[in-house]
């Protein structure tokens, strides 16, 4: 392991700190950032960065030094906030590696719960691709379980729009556990997700979700007529439908979003028994059995996406039957 240069504190210009390139971190909070910094003016940077010295030479033939950070970005960033010209460092000599940059990068941000789910996970993605680390490998380099690491990696299994949705704190870390639980059946898993965004699931609550799907999907096996049927129900209809047999007849459970999708459905339903010139009269008989929206339904039916591939959770307006 290469060692500090004679354990001595520096102080460097920070326009001559070049920032990591193997830094895991992809997002900094600006509040987080303004707060670090206001603490900098006060007190200063209490902590040294650590970076590696480099010689150049000049366009006039001398010589010149530029520093690499290794650790301690964040710091770095609120220096510059702060308005500080030099900051405190550590100058590790030796030949520093690609290899060693990445782990300290990592090793100072897990150590500080510094890293998004995310970020860790591709953090220890590069570990295993680029330099073919096992997972308890990085489990003792990170001081965490090998179980630890295998989760972490198994986020990056998901969709990207879920693993987007992880990034920008849409959904929690503890939701991606019910979610990986339908990895091999893809619409479950998108029907889930869009649960949890818009009724703001709890994790118990997709988990309870998951495992419900899991156990009615192993019963079903047995009848494969039974799965097929409610596959139709589902494509024509656009929401879960769930087929529930029973000694005698059984039941049929269809989810719905809202009361204008539960109108839209039972519309639906009657143009498919045939009754297309359905008269104004029974439109507004129909509308009056089901209630107004409340203040609470709008707010979440003009909040939900746009677009082609974000329609509302449980829209019937885009399928026919």
């Amino acid at each position: 392991m290469s060692r500090f240069y004679n354990d001595s504190i520096f102080w460097v210009e920070v326009d001559k700190i070049k920032p990591n390139p193997f830094q895991p971190r992809r997002e900094f909070d600006e509040a987080q950032l303004k707060s670090l910094a206001d603490s900098i003016r006060q007190y200063g940077v209490l902590q040294a960065l650590v970076v590696t010295r480099n010689e150049l030479e000049t366009e006039g033939g001398g010589l010149g030094v530029e520093y690499e950070l290794v650790a301690g970005e964040r710091r770095l960033r609120a220096a510059r906030l702060a308005g500080l010209a030099q900051v405190p460092v550590l100058i590790r000599t030796g030949e520093e590696t690609d290899l060693m940059k990445l782990e300290l990068a990592i090793i100072e941000n897990i150590q500080r719960e510094d890293l998004s789910p995310v970020d860790r996970a591709r953090a220890f993605d590069r570990l295993v691709r680029e330099f073919n680390f096992k997972h308890h490998e990085i489990g003792k380099k990170v001081g965490k379980s090998r179980e630890y690491v295998s989760n972490s990696l198994r986020i990056l299994s998901l969709p990207e729009y879920i693993i987007n949705a992880l990034s920008e704190n849409k959904i929690t870390e503890g939701h991606t556990r019910p979610l990986m639980m339908l990895i091999d059946r893809p619409q479950e898993q998108e029907t889930l997700f869009k649960e949890i965004i818009f009724k703001k699931l709890n994790v118990r609550e997709a988990e309870s979700i998951a495992r419900h799907i899991a156990v009615e999907r192993a019963r079903k096996l047995i009848d494969q007529e039974l799965i097929d049927i409610e596959d139709l129900f589902k494509e024509k209809l656009g929401t879960r439908v769930r087929i529930e047999k029973k000694e005698d007849g059984g039941r049929v459970t269809i989810d719905f979003f809202n009361k204008n999708d539960l109108l839209a459905l039972l519309e639906r339903i009657a143009v498919e028994k045939g009754v297309e010139n359905m008269q104004t009269q029974d439109a507004e008989t129909l509308a009056e059995d089901v209630a107004p929206l409340t203040d609470e339904e709008k707010i979440l039916a003009e909040d939900q996406p746009k677009g082609e591939d974000d329609e509302s959770l449980y829209s019937v307006t885009n399928f026919s039957i």
